[in-house]
């Protein structure tokens, strides 16, 4: 009797969890389908007579789904929100850094091993398995034999947001180089997740699958870390794109510049530096690989290298919802505007302008021209002559209006192997909360006045020139063959021109 009065109140526990998450769920749901078509600019661009009915079938399915797998929330938001095709309107988990959750003592794995660092240097000073004392960027790890049959532990001795003694890793071995592994965390109620690893260059190189590496520790800090550097991953992770100034002889200067958001300063001081080596050569490569985006403005002093004759942009217009306009008034209250007094005055234009037209959309009172003209002050430059920019499919949003104006260029061609990402019709994300805190929501509040004759959402830009190498895909500061490639093509370009 006792054990049946337990056993029904787990179920009854169970069975309150259950409906506590199809509440929450299906309250987050609701604020999607919502926000959405409220707010977001593209809805009635892109919900017609034709897919009106199959976008309320798949409400009505994903609804009767959460009702029954309420724990499988993520998936169904994300899944509505993909109908829309627009990478800028996604579903993201919060992470931990924003919901600030608390840490635990112990990690995931249930228990801390405590470790004698002299004891395991003595004992796996000539180890050539995974056990051993293993060092990356963040720090170090001992590698030893779990109590558990045919597993391996990586304990943390000192490393970045671990205590000494807590589990990081379990390792169970496939065969003598490659392993399944689990990976732990500290955060309170927190789930380990599976992955993999593998031994490379003689059993020195220990590399989380599609994450970090790790080298077996020497006594030489300085080579641990070249080795760590100059290590190319067998699994990478396609995130290690740095930034990289550099000429390339006497005719080409070679600039990649990872991304637009965080880059400005980086840009204009490099920018600064080389500019008598880059107006000394005719030839000029900008790598974009990989960058996503950004803010437009932390490109303008590239477009000057680039810049040959006025041209034309569309601009973007502002969704003018009830909602988008209480995120700018919310915005000013919180002191949330960026660039000082000149960003708070620019909001209030918006807001201004905005209010005038609720449900509409309105152009900025600054850039009210139908078009807006780019022409330089300065005269165009005499070097460089030619300009080749380096592509990839990893190129969005900021990256892509960056190639729109640099195709206007008489000097420009663009080199790559596949069209860019397509995410730019539907632009100036912002991101809000759902009511669980548990989920995110980035989406756009601007639409672009090249629609509908010129979209570039899921289409991309093409490349003028297809570079016939693979690509590379882990970047890190390395010139590879498509960089020199495009260097040779420039070259020669160059030299026809000269003997015609």
């Amino acid at each position: 009797m006792r054990l049946l009065t337990f056993g029904f109140i787990a179920f009854v526990l169970s069975i309150t969890f259950l409906q506590a998450q199809t509440v929450d769920c299906m309250k987050d749901f609701d604020f999607l389908v919502d926000k959405i078509k409220a707010d977001y600019p593209g809805f009635n661009d892109k919900i017609n007579p034709l897919n009106a009915s199959k976008l309320k079938t798949l409400e009505k399915e994903l609804r009767n789904k959460i009702q029954i797998y309420p724990d499988s929330c993520s998936f169904y938001l994300k899944q509505y929100a993909s109908f829309f095709k627009d990478n800028h309107l996604r579903v993201g988990r919060v992470s931990p850094e924003q919901k600030r959750p608390e840490k635990t003592d112990i990690s995931s794995f249930g228990r801390n091993i405590e470790i004698n660092i002299d004891s395991l240097k003595n004992m796996m000073a000539n180890s050539k398995t995974i056990e051993g004392i293993w060092t990356s960027w963040g720090g170090d790890i001992a590698v030893m034999k779990s109590h558990k049959p045919n597993t391996f532990l990586g304990v943390a001795i000192k490393y970045r947001n671990w205590m000494a003694d807590q589990v990081m890793f379990e390792f169970i071995p496939v065969n003598d180089t490659t392993f399944t592994t689990v990976v732990h965390s500290t955060f309170k109620e927190s789930t380990p997740r599976n992955g993999a690893a593998s031994l490379h260059v003689n059993n020195n190189i220990l590399e989380m699958h599609d994450d970090i590496s790790f080298v077996r520790k020497t006594g030489s800090p300085a080579y641990d870390k070249a080795v760590l550097l100059t290590y190319i991953p067998q699994f990478p992770n396609g995130r290690n794109t740095f930034f990289v100034a550099t000429s390339l002889g006497d005719s080409t200067f070679y600039l990649r510049v990872p991304g637009f958001s965080g880059f400005k300063a980086q840009i204009e001081k490099t920018i600064s530096l080389y500019r008598t080596e880059i107006m000394s050569r005719p030839n000029m490569i900008i790598d974009i690989r990989n960058n996503s985006g950004g803010l437009d403005d932390e490109y303008q002093s590239l477009s000057k290298f680039i810049y040959t004759n006025p041209y034309e942009t569309k601009g973007v217009e502002w969704y003018a919802s009830a909602g988008n306009i209480k995120i700018f008034e919310d915005a000013l209250k919180t002191g949330e505007i960026r660039n000082g007094e000149e960003g708070i005055q620019w909001t209030k234009a918006l807001l201004a302008e905005m209010k005038k037209n609720i449900g509409g959309f309105v152009v900025h009172p600054f850039q009210t021209n139908k078009e807006e003209v780019h022409a330089l002050k300065d005269s165009v430059y005499n070097y460089p002559k030619r300009v080749g920019i380096i592509i990839n499919e990893g190129n969005a949003s900021s990256a892509e209006q960056f190639l729109l104006g640099a195709k206007n260029s008489k000097k420009v061609t663009l080199f790559g192997n596949q069209s860019t990402a397509g995410v730019l019709d539907y632009s100036n994300a912002i991101q809000v909360i759902f009511p669980s805190g548990n989920y995110k929501l980035n989406y756009p509040m601007t639409r672009s006045k090249r629609l509908p004759e010129n979209p570039i959402d899921n289409i991309g830009i093409k490349p003028d020139l297809f570079i016939p190498f693979p690509p590379s895909i882990q970047l890190y500061d390395r010139l590879d063959t498509w960089v020199y490639f495009v260097k040779n093509y420039l070259e020669f370009k160059g030299m026809e021109k000269s003997i015609n």
